[in-house]
């Protein structure tokens, strides 16, 4: 009996201790948890700040400095990832979910960087855990708009598919004749197929490096077809994804008030727009 009293015992100051830690992490309503945050923000901010301008630094000692406190952050972090999923409720369900991946994308590149030194600047992602400040703040309200639009995304992507197929062939079919064109000239830079699709590439998004630059006056003409072709493909995908979104957004649905009879209203309207009638159907969701 008291073996099994002792195990009972441990079992609720384990799962004190892990409801403890929980409402410290995970929760922002209380101080405790609000204080946990907003250091958390600060390591995050001040750990990013190094990674920009530590490559910078010439001195010997700042070097050192930068090291001490990047590996110091990612000790923090790790202690932080592995207490995440000690109190979380749903360990699995935690390191599945975004903010699982981003914090575990964290500190992944300091312990790799023993065998790829150069990835361990990946760090500078860490930044993305910044978004935890919606939660802080009690601001993820507004992701709401942010869905809307990645529904207005994925609602467009077959139409953007296929444009982009077409841009593709776009640009084979100019970079071929540009090839045509300027291939055969001495001392030019179109002297292969691949250089021609690249330029290809760049004139047609409108970036143009100036890398490849075209000498015989065809090729100057085709340049200035295709910099004006560029300007007119590229408002295709935000004409494309503006009016998915714009659909999403206002959209009428099929909802009649019960009071004056008139319908077309918005999908997530309450009352009534014609005569102010709260709908029955928010009423009984408020029951």
């Amino acid at each position: 009996m008291n073996d099994r009293k002792e195990t009972s015992d441990s079992l609720k100051t384990r799962q004190g201790r892990k409801d403890f830690l929980y409402n410290i992490i995970f929760e922002s309503d209380t101080p405790e948890g609000k204080a946990f945050d907003i250091v958390l923000m600060v390591c995050i901010l001040v750990s990013v700040i190094i990674a920009i301008f530590g490559s910078t630094f010439t001195a010997e000692w700042l070097k050192k400095t930068v090291f001490f406190l990047e590996y110091f952050f990612t000790v923090f972090f790790t202690l932080e990832y592995i207490l995440r999923i000690y109190c979380s409720r749903n360990p699995k369900g935690y390191v599945l979910s975004l903010f699982g991946i981003i914090d575990l994308l964290s500190i992944l590149p300091m312990y790799l960087g023993f065998f790829l030194p150069q990835i361990q600047y990946a760090i500078i992602f860490r930044c993305l855990r910044l978004v935890r400040v919606f939660r802080v703040l009690k601001l993820f309200s507004f992701l709401t708009e942010g869905n809307v639009l990645i529904q207005a995304i994925l609602a467009s992507w077959k139409k953007i598919a296929v444009f982009f197929m077409f841009v593709v062939l776009l640009v084979i079919c100019l970079g071929t004749l540009m090839f045509m064109v300027e291939g055969n000239h001495e001392g030019t830079m179109f002297d292969n197929l691949p250089n021609s699709l690249y330029w290809a590439v760049v004139t047609l998004s409108t970036v143009g490096y100036g890398d490849i630059t075209p000498v015989t006056t065809m090729g100057r003409f085709l340049s200035a077809i295709i910099m004006l072709l560029g300007y007119t493909i590229l408002a295709v995908p935000s004409g494309i994804i503006s009016a998915a979104f714009i659909r999403g957004t206002g959209r009428p649905v099929n909802k009649r008030c019960s009071n004056c009879g008139r319908s077309s209203h918005d999908k997530d309207a309450r009352y009534c727009k014609y005569c102010g009638t709260r709908f029955e159907d928010d009423v009984d969701h408020m029951d």
